[in-house]
């Protein structure tokens, strides 16, 4: 069995990484940082000896590297789960956010998925079988403070959730939109959670390969999984 696990080098992604090699599953990663991503695999690699620990370092918010990263992970096995994990986050405003802004987070959090998706959808289809997670976020679900093109590229990846999953049923390929609160990843530097008031990252994986492991027939949608005192 094969996962693919996009922006894996650190936070949700490496947790992610971890839990389906722990499972016994070869792991293709990928992620913009080499060093850190050559840090992640190797220290799999240590922990799991019996599986496969692959990696590429890529920046998916371009076109052509996206595409070049499905091609390379296609060589390494037929893709049983593919995570859409790669993102960024940049607080502003819709009206006054820098220039860039919105361009910048549509193509890491939107552009990624779609093409890495495309590069790799046939092989599942070829195999009748196959899941693919979009890690999407609460702000795809709501407006708020801040959210400016972060919010709009995420709702983006959630809609392309949506006619992803419309388009793949008959083919018996599963689609999951994956909508987080706030995880104590990079993104939360610096902030105190010695009371546990937010999520941690291997939540976010523990519920990913719980959902993988269904029967062939139950897809889960949508999960959203929040902080229990609520959002911040």
């Amino acid at each position: 069995m094969n996962a693919i696990i996009t922006g894996s080098s650190k936070g949700i992604g490496k947790a992610i990484a971890m839990k389906f090699a722990e499972a016994g599953y070869n792991v293709c990663l990928c992620s913009r940082n080499k060093e850190d991503l050559e840090k992640t695999a190797g220290e799999i690699q240590a922990h799991f000896k019996k599986i496969k620990v692959a990696f590429m370092p890529a920046d998916l918010s371009k076109k052509e590297e996206a595409i070049s990263f499905s091609s390379w992970c296609l060589v390494q096995g037929s893709p049983d789960v593919l995570v859409n994990n790669a993102g960024t986050y940049l607080p502003g405003n819709t009206v006054d956010e820098p220039d860039g802004n919105l361009e910048m987070l549509i193509g890491t959090n939107l552009y990624s998925a779609y093409h890495v998706t495309r590069g790799l959808v046939e092989a599942m289809k070829a195999n009748g079988s196959g899941h693919i997670f979009n890690i999407c976020s609460v702000a795809a679900l709501h407006a708020y403070e801040g959210g400016g093109g972060y919010s709009i590229s995420k709702f983006a990846l959630n809609g392309f959730s949506q006619n992803l999953r419309h388009e793949l049923k008959k083919h018996k390929i599963k689609v999951t939109a994956i909508f987080p609160g706030a995880v104590f990843t990079d993104s939360w530097k610096g902030f105190d959670n010695s009371d546990a008031r937010i999520l941690e990252a291997s939540d976010i994986a523990d519920i990913i390969f719980a959902t993988s492991q269904l029967s062939p027939q139950a897809n889960v949608d949508e999960i959203v999984v929040r902080p229990v005192l609520g959002d911040l």
